[in-house]
């Protein structure tokens, strides 16, 4: 094939995932009390992780931070908003086969088969971000900050749509992260990356991590320190484990 004929495979490939993310985004867009039911759970203090964390013994005291819309369209915005974020999520997997089906032709035997379980852990990875984002990452910054107060005179009165920009970005941002066993271990293929490097930076990747977690849920307890910064520990020495040595 030419490079114009690859183009055109590609377009194709584009407009085939585009129309598969719109048909799921338009199926989620009619689910919109039970989508909103999930997307708005954390706000309330009987959350599954409240409750989890409460149950191991944390100091979990009851609150309710309602939310506000300030602009007279914002509400519609926001259903469109999380609706076609839904079907990004939900297509995900058809983008990825789509993926594979392209650039799996241009590779060698043994490079297909180390694409193959690249693509799917990646993927597996993402989810799993995600998920550790929602039930954990953003309930606790978000109880944190949604009931901080400098002073009793100033209540807060936290916006819809600053609400759902925070869990999307917490969301993607943990998604992002809990690609780093992924990424090792295709460095570690290409020769670029070894055990031995991580394992010679262990010490600072740990205060790294450790300030991270304060900076990004400031609710000045060691508990929800611990369980922000252990998940992303462990998938620093999963890297280790993924990596060859040097």
């Amino acid at each position: 094939m030419t490079f114009w004929d690859h183009l055109d495979v590609l377009r194709a490939l584009l407009l085939r995932c585009l129309a598969v993310t719109l048909v799921c985004a338009a199926v989620a867009f009619c689910f919109r009390d039970e989508i909103f039911a999930v997307v708005l759970a954390p706000q309330h203090s009987d959350f599954f992780t409240y409750r989890l964390f409460a149950a191991l013994g944390a100091s979990v005291p009851d609150f309710h931070v309602s939310l506000i819309n300030t602009a007279l369209a914002q509400q519609f915005i926001v259903h469109m908003q999380v609706s076609m974020a839904i079907g990004v999520a939900v297509a995900s997997p058809w983008w990825v086969f789509e993926l594979i089906r392209f650039v799996l032709p241009a590779l060698y035997s043994h490079e297909r088969r180390a694409a193959l379980p690249a693509f799917a852990a990646g993927y597996l990875m993402f989810i799993v971000g995600i998920a550790v984002s929602y039930f954990i990452l953003f309930p606790l910054t978000f109880r944190f900050l949604g009931t901080y107060q400098v002073s009793a005179d100033v209540p807060n009165c936290i916006t819809l749509s600053s609400y759902i920009s925070t869990l999307c970005s917490l969301s993607l941002a943990m998604g992002l992260v809990f690609e780093l066993p992924v990424v090792c271990w295709i460095l570690g293929r290409l020769g670029v990356l070894h055990a031995s490097m991580l394992r010679s930076v262990r010490r600072q990747a740990l205060v790294v991590i450790l300030i991270a977690a304060a900076i990004i849920t400031p609710t000045g307890d060691a508990f929800t320190l611990l369980i922000v910064s252990l998940p992303v520990w462990l998938l620093y020495e999963t890297s280790i484990l993924l990596l060859p040595e040097k």
